[in-house]
């Protein structure tokens, strides 16, 4: 039977360690605890250590709040190492025993374990696999994990070496070039890791080299995240909790941030140079990367947790309708009738919920619009990306410091009907530049494009309804219904489904009034019938055997389609 030494962290991050000889521990705030912990959310046996034939195993007593190893929620777990990060209540705990040689021994080159748990975040991160106590898994992907989570103490420790470097060599970073300053920050990590003689053989350097450099001058464990063309969205809900969307489906990501002052410098790196801020005094903000992708930081006070990025990633390829019909969001026959919508200039509305692929739809959209045309868009953070000759791109600004200059959407909406557009293209209608985009399609600006958040076309005329009223005008509904009627010709609207496919599930025609409500008439549709074996959603994209009540206005001024279009069987 060997010694085991329980290293645990509370929430102020005071490190205590504790050794024990015995077979089988017990976990809770009860006094005949061997581990005694603090605090509501710690039950008074709330879990114990069991030595067996393969090392210590970690067993849940049942307690509401629950046991958790690596940012997973546990019944049983084993056998524990070192890189395991225990979380009961606001304490962490890590367990190794006398003569594990896993964690880093003290020497002039290495910092010691107890300052170097105490500075470590609460947790880091793990995939949420549960490993069974009676045998450790074998996957490579498990393999990498281990590697991955056996850096990040080490990786803690060399980003603070490098930063008392900078600051004893008095070393001005900020007149140098991004290409210098990562070169320069490159030097000086290599420098520290070459002190470090008895770094363990098992950690690779330089992967720990490339985690140190990002975090220092670069979006940290973000950056490969970014170039994974197959993750399409990265949430970092506090330092050491980050997941990803690849496929539809969230994904605990292995990596981790050292700590919340990490977080805040890629924060810094993203909104400096668009102008904006962030700090007690303005802690959220809305940006974008260099690639398009738009970023929404929110920072404690407001962020309980510590510091949150989510990133909404877009593909650095051009999707076009062909794409769409390929991935089986929408049909030929229903690509067909939008282009023909957004050539013959009929205003139109995307739909759907957050994350249901509006603004991907709305890019498609508009580059159906004919070469020539003044085109103006209008968006919080710019994400469109047309290919035309003649467009103007408008951002909305928030205030300054003192509370001052800020320039809404409206006033961009307004703005924009001075400056001689063709088509207007809002990126969302989220308040009162409802009713100045209503009036802009309503005076001479027919073709114009824009998303709002609703489920059904239904609701997309609610909510249309309701923004307007945000305007103050103080109008009655049934002027309102009446602007909305003869303004807006088309609702498309977008979902997604549980298993993460993104459809378009209807194209709807806004027909007209009567006894005062406004009439749809749906012309297409997609059918669900279930679930593949895949997981995936299964249905057909039919027509609703309806013609739109534009049809006859064509016709007269020379513009054919075919009719079969709107046929059951032929979308």
């Amino acid at each position: 039977m060997g010694q085991l030494i329980i290293q645990v962290t509370d929430a102020d991050g005071d490190t205590q360690e504790h050794r024990f000889d015995a077979r089988e521990l017990r976990i809770g705030r009860g006094k005949d605890c061997e581990v005694q912990l603090r605090g509501w959310r710690v039950g008074k046996a709330h879990a114990r250590l069991v030595e067996g034939a393969d090392g210590w195993a970690l067993e849940d007593a049942g307690q509401f709040t629950g046991t958790w190893v690596n940012g997973a929620r546990i019944v049983r777990y084993g056998p524990l190492t070192f890189a395991d990060q225990i979380r009961i209540g606001s304490a962490t705990l890590r367990v190794r025993e006398a003569d594990d040689l896993a964690a880093p021994a003290r020497s002039p080159n290495t910092m010691p374990r107890q300052e170097r748990v105490a500075r470590a975040e609460p947790q880091q991160s793990k995939p949420a696999e549960v490993r069974p106590a009676s045998s450790a898994s074998n996957e490579p992907e498990s393999v990498e994990v281990l590697a991955i989570q056996a850096r990040h103490p080490w990786r803690k420790h060399v980003h603070d070496q490098l930063l008392e470097t900078i600051d004893l060599r008095r070393r001005d970073l900020t007149r140098m070039t991004d290409a210098e300053l990562r070169d320069e920050t490159e030097r000086l990590v290599r420098e520290i890791l070459d002190r470090f003689d008895d770094l363990p053989a098992h950690i690779d350097r330089e992967a720990l080299r490339k985690e140190v450099l990002d975090e220092a001058v670069g979006l940290g464990p973000l950056e490969d995240l970014l170039a994974d063309a197959s993750v399409t969205e990265v949430m970092v809900n506090r330092a050491d909790e980050i997941f990803v969307e690849r496929g539809g489906r969230l994904q605990r990501y292995p990596l981790a941030f050292t700590s919340d002052r990490a977080i805040m410098g890629v924060i810094e790196r993203i909104v400096a140079p668009l102008g904006r801020r962030i700090d007690e005094s303005s802690p959220l903000v809305d940006a974008r990367l260099k690639d398009g992708s738009r970023v929404n930081a929110i920072i404690p006070p407001l962020a309980l947790k510590g510091p949150t990025i989510t990133i909404r990633k877009f593909s650095k390829k051009r999707l076009t309708s062909d794409d769409l019909v390929s991935f089986g969001s929408t049909s030929e026959a229903m690509v067909e009738f939008l282009d023909l919508c957004v050539r013959q200039r009929k205003n139109m509305i995307v739909s759907g919920g957050t994350g249901s692929g509006k603004t991907t739809l709305l890019n498609v959209l508009s580059n159906f619009i004919p070469d020539g045309e003044r085109i103006i868009t209008i968006e919080d953070a710019a994400e469109l990306r047309l290919n035309h000759s003649h467009l103007v791109s408008l951002e909305s600004r928030p205030s300054n410091v003192e509370g001052r200059g800020a320039i809404t959407i409206r006033e961009l909406v307004k703005n924009s009907l001075r400056m001689r557009p063709d088509r207007i293209v809002v990126g969302e209608c989220r308040g009162g530049e409802a009713l100045d985009m209503l009036q802009a399609m309503n005076t001479g600006h027919e073709g114009s494009l824009t998303t709002l958040h609703a489920n059904t076309p239904r609701d997309a005329l609610a909510r249309l309804e309701t923004l307007v009223l945000m305007a103050g005008m103080d109008l009655p509904i049934a002027a309102i219904r009446d602007q909305i009627t003869s303004a807006v010709d088309i609702i498309v609207q977008q979902s997604r489904f549980a298993c993460g496919s993104r459809k378009v599930t209807s194209i709807t025609e806004v027909s007209g009034m009567e006894n005062g409500k406004i009439q749809l008439q749906e012309l297409f549709r997609y059918e669900a019938r279930g679930f593949g074996a895949d997981g995936k959603v299964v249905g057909e994209f039919v027509g609703c055997d309806a013609v739109p009540t534009f049809y006859d206005e064509l016709r007269e001024q020379g513009v054919v389609f075919d009719l079969s279009l709107f046929n059951r069987r032929a979308a």
